[in-house]
């Protein structure tokens, strides 16, 4: 493709379509790890001159990555402080009653913090230390499939239903803001909600309870955690608990109202990181530290927002959703063939450009697609929601890696 490149594209159009191509395929089939596949990415754009620097590294510049930094940071404090397992203890009487119970309740409590925290990375760093330390105190070790479903019904749960939700997850404020400056359209919170969250927030998320039961099947045992003797620690382990439990007060205080003093979340994660990583009155130590931060998951998701990026800014994203539009069966009037056509549109687009590039690709055509099936623009922007829920491969979502890889990992230095 390099060497004979398509008509319709540029020598180094085609030489960033091998590259992109070669790369999702290394995420999606774990051939290498996510992270050699995104230094492979850097380097090949970088020798040959494909992109500017800037572009290439644009992911390191992204207040998601800055926001997972915190998260882990944050999800190690309440780990070592033990606040997880006091949470725990707490939600145990409403959810312990049998695993079916437990599932549905980590799904039920995670849907309603969507409402209230606007980033999902921030709603895994509170959920899955608590979702992990319930698994011991129901005597799911690792590996087992109560451990997994667990593990799974949170990085699900923290993500997916906050698509319906429209302050909650990146995508929706990009389509929000795209669909304003580009076509002029506003969405209301209650018209959103009201139209995606049914089936987007809560019939997902039914499913998603239901598959996880079926493939995890699991029964609830006798085993406790080694956490008790961080339960139930001395004085010292108490005041590193409050001060824990204040941070995170305020933190989450102020992720639930950045609409209201205008700082990014990102920003106010990273305040909190620090805090909990000071030499004095922190909680999080050096040792800590470098265990619960995963800096080839940080390569990973630096390396799926640019290839994003990329493939805008080099113009394949709108090639790619003309090709579509040339491809799909778009009529005037069959509005039911229109409708699967738009959100495959969408679903395909969100492969190569990741989930947040779907509205920056697609929004630009929503004129030309609302001539073509004589949908409204604001028809055919919403159609874009189904698409960017529909995960198909997880390099697609930084968040959802995020969480799958902290409830691998946020155990396991709190007793080394």
């Amino acid at each position: 493709m390099a060497l004979v490149p398509p008509a319709m594209l540029g020598p180094d159009q085609a030489r960033i379509l091998g590259i992109v191509l070669v790369t999702l395929v290394l995420w999606a089939t774990n051939l290498v790890q996510g992270y050699l596949a995104s230094l492979i990415f850097f380097a090949v754009l970088l020798v040959f001159g494909l992109a500017p620097p800037d572009l290439v590294f644009l992911g390191f510049q992204s207040t998601a990555v800055w926001l997972i930094v915190s998260g882990f940071v944050i999800g190690a404090a309440i780990s070592i402080s033990g606040l997880g397992a006091i949470l725990a203890r707490a939600l145990s009487p409403l959810l312990t009653g049998s695993y079916p119970r437990l599932i549905a309740g980590l799904m039920a409590v995670s849907v309603l913090l969507s409402f209230l925290m606007p980033s999902s990375v921030g709603r895994a760093v509170v959920m899955v230390p608590v979702g992990m330390a319930l698994a011991d105190q129901m005597g799911f070790g690792p590996g087992s499939k109560g451990r997994i479903g667990i593990a799974s019904v949170l990085a699900i749960g923290t993500n997916m239903p906050g698509f319906a939700i429209l302050p909650s997850n990146i995508p929706n404020m990009v389509l929000s803001g795209a669909a304003e400056t580009i076509q002029n359209v506003h969405f209301g919170y209650m018209k959103y909600l009201l139209l995606h969250f049914p089936v987007l927030g809560l019939l997902k998320a039914a499913a998603v309870v239901m598959l996880i039961l079926w493939i995890f099947p699991a029964r609830t045992g006798e085993a406790m955690s080694p956490r008790e003797a961080v339960q139930e620690g001395g004085p010292a382990s108490r005041r590193v608990l409050i001060r824990v439990g204040f941070i995170l007060l305020a933190t989450l205080a102020l992720w639930m109202t950045d609409s209201l003093h205008g700082v990014n979340s990102a920003w106010i994660g990273l305040v909190a990181a620090v805090l909990l990583l000071l030499p004095e009155g922190g909680v999080v130590t050096p040792p800590a530290f470098r265990a619960s931060v995963d800096f080839g998951m940080l390569l990973f998701v630096a390396g799926a927002l640019a290839l994003g990026a990329l493939v805008n800014a080099s113009g394949l994203g709108a090639m790619l959703g003309q090709g579509l539009i040339a491809i799909l069966p778009l009529e005037t009037g069959a509005d039911a063939v229109n409708f699967a056509s738009l959100s495959v549109m969408s679903v395909v687009t969100g492969l190569l450009a990741t989930m947040p590039g779907v509205p920056a690709v697609l929004t630009p055509m929503a004129g030309d697609l609302a001539a073509q099936t004589g949908f409204s623009v604001e028809a055919v922007l919403m159609t874009q929601v189904i698409g960017f829920s529909t995960v198909i491969f997880p390099y697609q979502v930084g968040p959802l890696i995020v969480a799958m890889q902290m409830s691998e990992s946020v155990l396991s230095f709190v007793y080394e």
